[in-house]
């Protein structure tokens, strides 16, 4: 969600080490920025709405050297996204500076208590409450005593970076709920709320736990909990480059994540596949052979894009494993009394690991009793960290926010999950090797379907300008359908929606004229038939139709007004290729109607607050 970014150490270029950090950031979403740097015995700041860019034109020609700073990018929830609610904020004597990630939901209270004391507010923000509040515990010579003691009273979630005017050379961070990593180097520390923001400075890193606190210098750092426990950390190495966060020669690095797909795929099933056998294998699941056995019912929790990974998966399970299977939005199953019996297993999919409603459901899951496990993107994430075992997509960075190679990534280990239960229950030798065959032909067909790029681009140009469209599935590329209508949703801010095909007669066919663009997944499967009904009925209607289906079926090109063809391949894969041309259409609508692509408004990477 919001970005933070502080450093304390030898270096007199903290402003540059500063804004170089939120660039690195700025995937995440936001709409205003600020920074603050310890000089001369007070704060040197300042703040805008808008992007970096501003807040850089806005200090070009202050002296913002130093060796102390902090900074952030702010994705608006309590207050409108101007210049007073932008962070940094202040105390009433201006000497103390806060950045913060989250909500404090108590904040209410706190403020009536802290406006009878005469502290005065300047902003609409939840945060600036908590700068207060650490401003009444302050005596002036411990600033992390005052953050511990005002971090006991607050409810909610936060990540925050606390500095004092009084206590140069000395940050103070905190976490429940928001990222913080800790960027270890020579004679100097960098705190973050995402591990981009530091690599090109160290690779060495911890990560804070909730409940706990950083206070470094440039000397030293110490960790430990809000109740002033000392707390040792493994320090762990990022294994991914900064050229990964580059967008490599493309315009966006939304275009960049759609043609790495088929290397990620591959990453995702690399030394998981066992082609003679005609098995998977998953080691970080830690769970014994009995133990899948006797899983009686799996629950799959997700939100947005890793909801629909998982409706995908739901069809797989089922088909191969022969376990009931249900998806659930985590932001519904964390409020309300799901049932969790003996044999229930439970995977929370997250990107970013750090989903929070996803996180708050893989907790509940666990508070309940049942094996949990994870399916996620980061390594060193909340959700790797908290649940039992599970599965790293190796996927790779993604910075766009609207997800792509992460999507088909997950449903290529929901693929590896539904053939490793499969071979252990109904799936045969035989049957698990031409499953793996399929798998290992994904990469080179979905580089087959990337050469379709420009002629979807054509496509794009005849329909940009239209404002809504329906796409239509069924089966298993129903949620390619869900998946299809939210990407254009995000990056164009055209209505879209998605359903099953079977669906359409009652009610959104009632949409369907000449002006209504019908986008159809539509593969030779088992159902192909009844969804050819559907393309009569749409075409009967005026509806313009595009349509994706395998190659060398020449009776859909009499229905559609385009086709867009890719290979052919099993049933259950088909989503994984199906997918990919909806992305690029989504991705070059949104450039033609000349939207941010990487940054779509009102949208965050990784939603860390409700």
């Amino acid at each position: 969600m919001c970005g933070i970014i502080g450093y304390v150490g030898g270096s007199e270029n903290v402003g540059e080490i500063l804004i170089e950090g939120l660039k690195r950031l700025e995937y995440r979403g936001y709409d205003s920025a600020g920074i603050a740097i310890l000089k001369n015995g007070g704060i040197v700041w300042e703040k805008t709405p808008g992007k970096i860019r501003q807040l850089e034109e806005k200090i070009k020609d202050r002296d913002m050297s130093g060796n102390t700073g902090i900074a952030h990018t702010r994705w608006a929830t309590h207050g409108e996204p101007n210049r007073q609610n932008a962070h940094p904020h202040f105390d009433c004597t201006g000497d103390i500076a806060l950045i913060h990630n989250g909500i404090i939901e108590n904040y209410q209270t706190i403020k009536k208590s802290l406006a009878a004391e005469n502290h005065e507010f300047v902003t609409e923000t939840d945060t600036e409450v908590l700068v207060h509040l650490i401003e009444k515990y302050y005596d002036g010579n411990s600033i992390e005593d005052a953050v511990q003691k005002a971090l006991k009273l607050v409810e909610g979630t936060y990540g925050i970076l606390v500095i004092s005017a009084k206590e140069p050379g000395k940050i103070v961070g905190a976490r429940n709920g928001s990222p913080v990593v800790v960027g270890i180097g020579d004679g100097e520390y960098f705190i973050a709320s995402d591990v981009a923001a530091i690599l090109k400075h160290t690779r060495q890193v911890i990560y804070l736990e909730d409940q706990q606190m950083i206070v470094a210098t440039k000397d030293n750092f110490v960790t430990k909990t809000i109740e002033d426990e000392q707390v040792e950390h493994e320090i762990q190495e990022v294994d991914w480059d900064l050229e990964m966060i580059e967008k490599g020669g493309f315009p966006h690095f939304m275009l960049k994540e759609i043609f790495e797909q088929p290397e990620t795929i591959m990453n995702a099933m690399r030394g998981r596949l066992i082609p003679g056998t005609g098995d998977a294998k998953l080691g970080g699941l830690e769970m014994t052979p009995d133990q899948l056995r006797e899983t009686r019912r799996i629950v799959l929790i997700g939100c947005g894009t890793s909801w629909h990974a998982a409706l995908i998966g739901e069809y797989m399970i089922e088909e191969h494993a022969r376990i009931p299977v249900e998806v659930e939005y985590a932001s519904e199953f964390r409020y309300r009394n799901p049932v969790m019996e003996d044999g229930t297993l439970v995977f929370a999919i997250s990107q970013s690991g750090e989903t929070v409603d996803t996180l708050a459901a893989l907790r509940e899951a666990e508070k309940r009793g049942v094996l949990s496990m994870g399916i996620c993107n980061v390594v060193g994430s909340t959700i790797a960290r908290e649940s039992q075992g599970g599965v790293y997509i190796h996927a790779g960075p993604e910075i766009g926010v609207a997800s792509t190679k992460a999507f088909t990534s997950q449903i290529t280990v929901l693929n590896l999950l539904s053939l490793m239960i499969g071979r252990m229950r109904h799936i045969s030798s035989s049957e698990g090797q031409d499953i793996v065959r399929a798998m290992l032909e994904l990469p080179a067909l979905v580089t087959n379907i990337l050469e379709s790029n420009e002629a979807i681009e054509k496509i794009a140009r005849q329909y940009y300008k239209h404002n809504n469209f329906l796409y239509l599935g069924r089966g298993p590329n129903y949620p390619v359908a869900l998946e299809g209508a939210l990407k254009l949703k995000e990056i164009s801010y055209v209505h879209a929606e998605g359903y099953p095909a079977a669906e359409m007669k009652h009610g959104p066919i009632a949409l369907i004229d000449e002006n209504m663009p019908v986008v159809f997944i539509c593969p030779k499967d088992n159902a192909y038939q009844k969804i050819v009904g559907n393309l009569n009925e749409v075409k009967a209607r005026k509806g313009k139709i595009i349509a994706i289906t395998n190659e060398g079926n020449k009776e859909v090109i009499d229905m559609a007004d385009h086709v867009i063809f890719i290979p052919r391949t099993l049933d259950f894969l088909y989503p994984i290729l199906a997918v990919i041309p909806l992305q690029l259409l989504a991705y070059h609508i949104a450039v033609l109607r000349g939207c941010d692509v990487d940054q779509p408004r009102n949208l965050a990477k990784s939603v860390t607050v409700e």
